[in-house]
């Protein structure tokens, strides 16, 4: 096959429709997101995955935002209900790694490979709702140290973490889907805000980037947008040289045609364009508008795959013991 084009998009239901698969064939994308409406029982989902990837190739990325609590696409009765990020704060290490495997064994079982998780945005006082219990602390260190059992146990279940949302997206006061938020704090609020990702820049997770204008950083542009905030502070500062996606296009703290804002943000220094809408003619323009992934993006694609299988060989212990130990690790320490 020829090289992707570096998007990731949407499919509008819980079949792929012929039209679709016609699209994914003509101007194949690097992968496919999935959201409740692609998603009934466990069968049709397998079903559904492994359709996009008769289209896409036998290892093209499949995501999910399962994060538990409020975000997470799959639910029961089909699927286990998982605790939010912030029920493990101040809790041992163990029960987010043990909860994070235990979820990302689900979503592997159906294919589905790259888990949109965790969330590293600091969980501040005062900022919108939009993070609010996703987010597992204000502490930056408390942060760092659960987001890194997350990580671990995610890989370990044979999926891939996308850590979000770099550079931070705790202190905004405006939900991104809606709107722009603005960001007006200084280098040391923003260095806290940064710290998780700092931290765990190296761990092998893909991350997406934030919709957010940091003036600081960049008073014109957003960071998904910003060659400047990729460049000199996610890649430079913050050290990660993994795969780095956008945000989703459609969110309306964006505006512009869907083909050039897919230009921008890979023009800008992202991997990867993300639109997730699921309508056939967004899809049309956003792949117009993404160029093949780079040899770079490969390589980085290849690295995280790699950590992941480093860590998936040593297995995911008896599911049931697992929760069990999860559990009665959130009952002592509580």
């Amino acid at each position: 096959m020829s090289t992707p084009r570096a998007a990731i998009i949407g499919v509008s239901g819980p079949v792929l429709l012929p039209e679709e698969a016609a699209l994914l064939r003509r101007s194949r994308p690097f992968g496919a997101i999935l959201f409740a409406r692609n998603v009934r029982d466990p069968g049709q989902l397998s079903r559904l995955t492994a359709d996009l990837r008769e289209e896409l190739g036998a290892e093209a990325p499949i995501l999910v935002d399962q994060e538990g609590g409020r975000v997470a696409r799959l639910r029961p009765p089909h699927w286990p209900d998982f605790p939010p990020a912030s029920a493990f704060e101040s809790r041992p290490a163990e029960a987010a790694w043990a909860n994070a495997a235990l979820l990302g064994r689900e979503c592997h079982a159906v294919g589905l490979d790259v888990v949109c998780a965790p969330v590293l945005d600091l969980r501040l006082p005062g900022a919108h709702g939009i993070i609010g219990d996703r987010g597992f602390s204000a502490d930056p260190a408390e942060v760092a140290r659960l987001g890194e059992a997350w990580i671990r146990g995610l890989q370990t279940a044979g999926t891939i973490p996308v850590i979000k949302h770099i550079p931070g997206h705790g202190r905004a006061l405006a939900d991104s889907h809606l709107e722009l938020p603005r960001v007006e704090a200084g280098p040391e609020e923003l260095a806290a805000d940064m710290a998780p990702f700092r931290a765990l820049a190296g761990s092998g997770a893909w991350a997406m980037t934030a919709h957010i204008l940091y003036t600081a950083l960049d008073a014109s542009r957003p960071a998904t947008l910003s060659g400047r905030v990729i460049e000199r502070t996610i890649r430079g500062d913050l050290g990660f040289d993994g795969v780095l996606i956008s945000d989703d296009l459609a969110m309306k703290a964006l505006s512009g045609a869907l083909d050039a804002l897919a230009r921008d943000v890979l023009a800008a220094g992202c991997d990867v364009a993300l639109h997730c809408t699921g309508q056939l003619d967004e899809n049309e323009a956003v792949l117009a508008g993404s160029a093949p992934l780079t040899d770079k993006a490969l390589e980085r694609v290849k690295a995280a795959r790699n950590a992941m299988i480093a860590r998936r060989d040593a297995g995911v212990p008896d599911p049931a013991a697992l929760a069990e130990r999860r559990d009665a690790l959130l009952r002592e320490t509580a």
